[in-house]
């Protein structure tokens, strides 16, 4: 399970319900707004104190500063509000016409109509029935991945999937796009999903670690955010790094970033893109030939490093991975290499690496090259050694606090209806007397065949677009053999696939194929444009909810107070589902609500739950108090770590014994050869860690573009959410996302900061602003990724959404991971009148 989810099930709570139109809590005084003053809420980028006047917002700031690192997210809290905003329900005038018959082929280009929320919801609950009827649940889609707001209550996703089991059962899917192929590989390797693990505590690594590479990461872009909420401890740390002139710091990456920046005294690094296995592999080489690895730690810990070592030497493939073989392709000279792999063995070493290289072909080898390269070093386990995949990610490493954690949304069980379609309970509720009643399922009770039925439809998220297209292909995927349902309704919410997912030109077609796309979402993005019917849901400033921050440390506890009256006739995710199970059936919504509780009423349940639990432990400070007391305060409840978090080391316990403490892996070691991989016969993932040449890259002959392009994580965005903020005017060049461009690169092309530029290759072409800078390595450009897409009217994305440019294929048969760094460009100076960019604004509206 990803830690994503571990966090919200921890606690052994309630299911969710949300207010609906008849249940509203009782004590007005509670949910009263503040016309004027300030509000503690939080987001991803941090607990947020919101200024209101006159029942508008006005301006938004840091609850708290943890560190003197700029945080530009946490100050546009009205435009997210007041910005790009859906106003009404609408519904696609070819669709409206003629449900049967919609003219799917006009989405994004169909002019829009407005009906009542009564029409929509009727309209929505037909269809989705229709499509079950005529087609099974197989043809339901709701995987519906994303970024959606903070908050434990209105979770947009498992408040889509629970009506959607509650109904019948739907498609879902599998694994992620942040952490693909890493997720799938690291259990294999180390017994764990790794990338969404707690990290070596901080002060450990401050005060062991002699050496600290920061390989493929950017923390001061990517700490800005957290799944649930920062807390900044991340920044606060990496602010007491850059002070510590006794540790020295490596950056490795074709990109000097803002974090570059500000290790002004780091040792840049910039290979190739796509090629840290290769450069990893030459190290490895060199250690093992010198005999300067770690021979007594891979023989304790680790298992088939006897069978990887023929392949290092080159006997299995006449190619032995020497430095220099490695220089050739990764472009760092084998000097380099070598003085890297003895600066790494001889000190204390602390390997933190980012997401992005195994976003790549093949993307599975570079962590599991790297927890290779870290075996041989032999400091797995040791104080400020090892290796950690996610201190650049919501703060890891910030020790985890004690106290409690809040409960989240269930997304239920699969409902049972009977033969006048009315529902009657899942596997472990039923209908009793008019209400919903939870019952005990007996051990050993066969799993319902619809159970089986629903569940066994899911598939890898990055490959929906071709899940799409191919009805019926069958795929491999980590052992398995997954067909694809023919999908012919979808329903989206809490997330924007038109700009995040890979081959734009390409995802259109598939998102054009179904009869039936309904998005639930506050704002105009490209995905609400490519919809059937939509539903204006309201931002998480306009209802009532509570969550955590840090994920890794659980810090905090926040009320998430509704800042202002809900914008036009936007409603929450909870009450629009509430509604559709009226709609559905009879009985449904007794039990999508229990009975019909309020957000309140869940929100007070979560909260006290924990407080119970906290007091059940014996001699345990805390400063939490009574619901009403906590809510009336408005301030967020503080945990504090403890000495053992304070100095825990990842592996620390296996280091001390792996046979008492053995890793989840077959053998229980780090398996550097596993067998397991190995019976799955896979040509593109083998047995052991590889260099495979990627699909395009800079070292391939033939190549089809100039430029490898490096679609990385915005700065100034989460992906695309605040894409339509004020910060676009301080960021965007030419009013279009920027692309980096090396100077020399830039001057052969006869372009200069500020023009216009047209990047381009066989899949699609883009606008975008330039900016000239040494901070890229020569033969690279930077777009970063989440602009929303603006080409529905021209074929041309006008606001620069590298995607339209990246590559729709598998990291492999392993873990259909995206590989979205992996993509050559051409990039030219723009000629002509540049056209207005509509990303942001309406689409066109039936008179």
């Amino acid at each position: 399970m990803q830690r994503r989810t571990i966090l919200k099930g921890m606690a052994s709570l309630p299911l969710l319900s949300s207010v609906t139109a008849t249940n509203l809590f009782a004590d007005k005084a509670k949910t009263a707004l503040v016309k004027n003053g300030e509000v503690l809420t939080a987001a991803h980028w941090g607990m947020l104190k919101v200024s209101v006047k006159d029942g508008k917002i006005t301006g938004s700031q840091p609850y708290q500063k943890t560190s003197e690192i700029y945080n530009a997210l946490q100050y546009n809290t009205a435009d997210m509000v007041y910005n790009s905003r859906i106003k009404y329900p609408m519904v696609r005038k070819s669709y409206l016409e003629n449900p049967d018959s919609p003219k799917p082929e006009l989405r994004g280009v169909d002019e829009w109509v407005r009906v009542s929320y009564e029409y929509a919801i009727k309209l929505v609950a037909k269809e989705l029935k229709k499509t079950r009827e005529q087609n099974g649940n197989q043809s339901v889609f709701a995987g519906s991945y994303g970024w959606k707001s903070s908050g434990n209550v209105h979770n947009s996703r498992i408040l889509l999937q629970r009506f959607m089991n509650l109904s019948g059962g739907f498609v879902g899917d599998l694994g992620d796009y942040s952490t693909g192929a890493s997720q799938v590989i690291m259990p294999h390797v180390v017994g764990s999903i790794e990338v969404y693990e707690q990290q070596t505590s901080w002060p450990v690594v401050l005060e062991n670690s002699k050496v600290i590479v920061m390989w493929g990461m950017n923390p001061l872009a990517t700490l800005r955010i957290a799944w649930t909420s920062t807390d900044e401890q991340g920044f606060k740390y990496f602010e007491e790094l850059k002070k510590r002139k006794d540790i020295k710091i490596i950056i490795i990456d074709p990109l000097k970033t803002e974090t570059g920046e500000y290790f002004d005294h780091a040792t840049w690094i910039a290979p190739r893109p796509n090629t840290d296995v290769a450069m990893m592999l030459g190290m490895a080489h060199y250690l093992y030939a010198s005999k300067k690895y770690d021979k007594e730690f891979i023989e304790t810990y680790t298992t088939g490093f006897d069978k990887f070592v023929p392949y290092l030497l080159g006997e299995t493939d006449k190619t032995p991975k020497t430095p220099e073989w490695a220089a050739k392709i990764c472009g760092i000279d084998a000097k380099t290499i070598k003085e890297l792999a003895d600066t790494f063995v001889s000190n204390r070493t602390m390997l933190m690496s980012g997401w992005g290289m195994q976003r790549a072909h093949h993307g599975e080898q570079p962590h599991w090259m790297l927890v290779t390269l870290a075996s041989m070093l032999g400091q797995i386990g040791l104080a400020g050694g090892g290796f950690g995949l996610s201190y650049h990610y919501s703060n890891g490493g910030a020790p985890t606090c004690k106290g409690g954690v809040i409960g989240g949304v269930n997304a239920a069980s699969v409902g049972i209806f009977n033969d006048k379609g009315e529902f009657v309970g899942t596997s472990d509720s039923e209908i009793k007397d008019g209400k919903f009643v939870k019952k005990a399922v007996a051990a050993g009770e066969d799993v319902p065949a619809w159970l089986i039925k629903t569940t066994e439809f899911a598939f890898p998220v990055a490959r929906i677009a071709d899940a799409l297209l191919n009805p019926g292909k069958v795929i491999d995927h980590n052992g398995k053999k997954i067909t694809y349902p023919d999908i012919d309704f979808i329903y989206w919410v809490g997330g924007n696939p038109l700009t995040h997912h890979q081959d734009t030109n390409t995802n259109l077609k598939a998102w054009r194929k179904p009869r039936t796309v309904v998005v639930n979402e506050p704002y105009w993005t490209p995905t609400a444009k490519m919809a059937d019917i939509v539903f204006p849901t309201t931002t998480s400033y306009e209802r009532n909810d509570m969550t955590m921050t840090g994920d890794y440390s659980n810090m905090h506890i926040v009320p998430m107070k509704q800042v202002v009256e809900k914008f036009y006739e936007a409603k929450d995710d909870y009450q629009i589902f509430t509604d559709l199970s009226k709609a559905y059936a009879k009985n449904l919504a007794l039990a999508y609500t229990e009975n019909g509780k309020s957000e309140f009423d869940w929100i007070k349940e979560y909260y006290n739950a924990t407080l119970e639990q906290i007091k059940a432990v014996p001699d345990f400070y805390h400063e939490m108090k009574e619901f009403d007391e906590f809510w009336a305060e408005n301030k967020p409840v503080t945990f504090s770590s403890t000495p053992e978090s304070d100095e825990w080391v990842r592996y620390g316990e296996f280091r001390e014994d792996p046979v008492l403490n053995a890793l989840g892996t077959p053998s229980g070691l780090i398996e550097i050869y596993s067998e397991t991989i190995e019976k799955m016969g896979y040509d593109d993932c083998k047995a052991h860690p590889m260099w495979f040449e990627p699909i395009e890259w800079l070292g391939m002959k033939n190549k089809p573009a100039q430029f490898h392009m490096i679609s990385a994580h915005p700065t100034d965005r989460l992906h695309s959410q605040q894409n339509h903020t004020n910060l676009r005017d301080k960021y965007a060049v030419a009013d279009r996302e920027p692309i980096w461009i090396n100077t020399k690169d830039a001057k052969e092309k006869g372009i200069k900061s500020g023009d216009l530029v047209r990047v381009f290759n066989a899949r699609g072409e883009v606008l975008a602003g330039a900016k000239v800078t040494d901070n890229i390595l020569q033969g690279v450009v930077k777009l970063a990724e989440g602009a929303w897409y603006d080409g529905f009217d021209s074929g041309i994305c006008k606001n620069g959404s590298p995607n339209v440019l990246t590559i729709d294929i598998p990291t492999s048969k392993l873990a259909n991971g995206n590989i979205s760094h992996t993509a050559l460009v051409n990039i030219e100076k723009f000629k002509g009148k540049a056209p207005e960019v509509m990303a942001f604004k309406e689409p066109k509206f039936s008179k």
